[in-house]
């Protein structure tokens, strides 16, 4: 089965968040959350813009399924190994927080974990296979979605919990 690009999974959630507006569930949230969601869109929108210049300055290549030229690990790629991503992400659930839709919002969350599962883990594999030593490093020391480094020279490894 082919793939869809993720521009066109993220078309198609937002299609399903406005038709949410029709479903149970509308106006779930309080008004005060049409806020948070016009944040969180700000965010997602300037993430992906930043991101996308990120790539255009490294030459690299931004479709999911071609070659990648370049590991970039700089700027937003600090913060995050997918902020395109995270982008797209914020801006489904800014605009389900603004349409204040619990329906929307579990559009957002599923393009996320599809997202997650989908495309990332793929892109995980090549970049790992492409680039060795230097995606595992990186990988390392920053999240897949949010977050700064897990572990440093300093700093030993969190203990994870069997439970």
């Amino acid at each position: 089965m082919k793939r869809p690009l993720p521009p066109l999974l993220f078309a198609l959630g937002v299609a399903l968040i406005l038709v949410s507006e029709y479903l149970p569930g509308a106006e779930a949230f309080p008004a005060w959350t049409r806020i948070v969601g016009a944040i969180a869109m700000s965010a997602g929108l300037i993430l992906l813009v930043i991101a996308r210049l990120q790539f255009a300055k490294a030459k690299t290549n931004i479709l999911t399924f071609g070659e990648p030229g370049q590991l970039v690990t700089t700027g937003v790629f600090r913060l995050s190994r997918n902020p395109m991503y995270l982008g797209f992400a914020l801006l489904l659930l800014g605009l389900a927080l603004a349409m204040r839709s619990l329906p929307a919002v579990c559009v957002a969350a599923a393009f996320a974990l599809i997202t997650d599962r989908w495309y990332i883990g793929f892109e995980e594999r090549w970049l790992s296979a492409k680039f060795g030593a230097a995606y595992e490093a990186y990988a390392c020391r920053t999240r897949r979605w949010l977050g700064w480094s897990r572990t440093s020279p300093s700093q030993p490894a969190r203990p994870t919990s069997s439970n």
